[in-house]
């Protein structure tokens, strides 16, 4: 395999899926895996009060956040602040869920890698009484 660049221009906004997201998100690809790697990463934005459905990742997940104010909580755990400039962490199987604040969007790259095809596993939603910040 011979180094290349994507452009930017190749890749679309698509609106994340209802049944993994609540809220209206958006994703951009920025890169997928290309055998041997499983790596792959996205640029996810979370408009105020979106977020992901409670989920794991077999081998783990990397965000950085680039813009806006968010929330991440790993299961058992308190609801976390998340700015621009972090990264955060999740452990592979972790259960866990982040997104936007109620009144600030977000936006952070995510990076994970696939296990047999599969970087992913969607569980149930973030009930309303779940998403609240609590100190």
């Amino acid at each position: 395999m011979r180094s290349r660049i994507i452009r930017a221009a190749s890749r679309s906004t698509k609106k994340a899926p209802d049944s993994s997201f609540i809220g209206v998100v958006w994703q951009d690809e920025v890169f997928a895996p290309e055998a041997p790697s499983r790596m792959r990463a996205s640029k996810v934005t979370f408009t105020p009060g979106a977020r992901t459905n409670w989920h794991t990742h077999p081998l783990g997940q990397t965000l950085i956040v680039t813009s806006g104010i968010g929330w991440a909580q790993r299961d058992g755990g308190p609801v976390q602040e998340i700015r621009p400039g972090d990264v955060v962490w999740f452990a592979p199987n972790e259960k866990h869920w982040h997104g936007a604040t109620p009144t600030t969007a977000m936006t952070h790259i995510a990076i994970q890698e696939a296990l047999n095809g599969k970087p992913v596993d969607w569980m149930e939603k973030v009930s309303d009484e779940q998403y609240q910040k609590k100190s």
